[in-house]
């Protein structure tokens, strides 16, 4: 079984329903898929912060079982597990929300298997999953790429941790997680998660820019990820386009090589492009 998780709140739905759809219309397997997906209530935050809603779980479960009945989603309520550890922690306003920590609690959280594969809500597979999720990770905590931008600004092999191929099994002999869930505690980080689990690191696989493209999309990209960048003309400025923002991907990024997955979005959804 291909594991893979997710984390978010309601707001996210567009996002995995899209991402998730890549994964299994990209994808030549047998191999059945198990979509974990961390969600939590914290809406004394923010009214918004609410868990996912049955009825977008039933929709994602019966979208993915229309391609291999064994596939499944599980859903898993952190909240006790968040208000636990990181209530009122100097990163409980973390640059984009409180659910990008969550996925500290992969460890901790039962029925979490040895191999899995994290990935933000925005993330589109342009190519097999395969190609990623059969990287070697013997003696290595996890596979991730290299950050657009950090990798420049930061230093070389500076990771973006919105793409992560974990050994879940490593990762609790060394402690992993237990440590970055420490940093987020005790210290303020400027990209909160990503930078509490880039500290804790005791051995990573880089991994080719092609498994987490962040600016382009080529013929060889496996993963395009939709996150924020800089866009130069007709004046330099950042944009947060987002895959299910179809009409911009369009229009923008001049994509058309996700038009079979919209339609079957856009199916699902009701028709209405965003």
């Amino acid at each position: 079984m291909i594991d893979i998780l997710y984390c978010g709140n309601d707001g996210v739905y567009d996002g995995v329903l899209t991402s998730a759809l890549s994964i299994l219309m990209r994808t030549t397997t047998e191999e059945s898929f198990c979509f974990h997906i961390f969600t939590m209530d914290v809406s004394e935050l923010d009214e918004k912060y609410i868990c996912i809603s049955e009825e977008h779980v039933r929709i994602l479960e019966e979208t993915v079982r229309s391609f291999n009945p064994e596939n499944r989603v599980r859903l898993y309520d952190v909240s006790p597990y968040y208000r636990k550890a990181f209530s009122g922690c100097p990163n409980e306003g973390a640059y984009c929300s409180p659910y990008t920590l969550i996925r500290l609690f992969a460890d901790v959280v039962k029925g979490i298997p040895d191999k899995l594969l994290y990935l933000d809500a925005d993330i589109m597979f342009n190519r097999d999953v395969r190609l990623l999720w059969d990287t070697d990770l013997t003696d290595r905590e996890y596979a991730a790429a290299r950050d657009h931008y950090g990798k420049y600004l930061l230093y070389p092999n500076y990771i973006n941790a919105g793409v992560i191929l974990f050994n879940m099994k490593y990762s609790r002999e060394t402690g992993l997680f237990k440590k970055a869930r420490w940093w987020i505690k005790k210290k303020k980080l400027v990209f909160a998660d990503q930078s509490a689990l880039i500290r804790s690191t005791t051995r990573k696989k880089v991994l080719p820019q092609r498994f987490n493209d962040q600016k382009f999309l080529h013929r060889h990209t496996v993963v395009r990820h939709f996150s924020k960048r800089l866009f130069w003309l007709p004046y330099p400025h950042t944009d947060n386009i987002k895959q299910w923002h179809i009409d911009k991907v369009h229009s923008v990024f001049k994509y058309r090589q996700f038009d079979d997955i919209y339609e079957r979005y856009l199916e699902i959804v009701g028709g209405v492009s965003q």
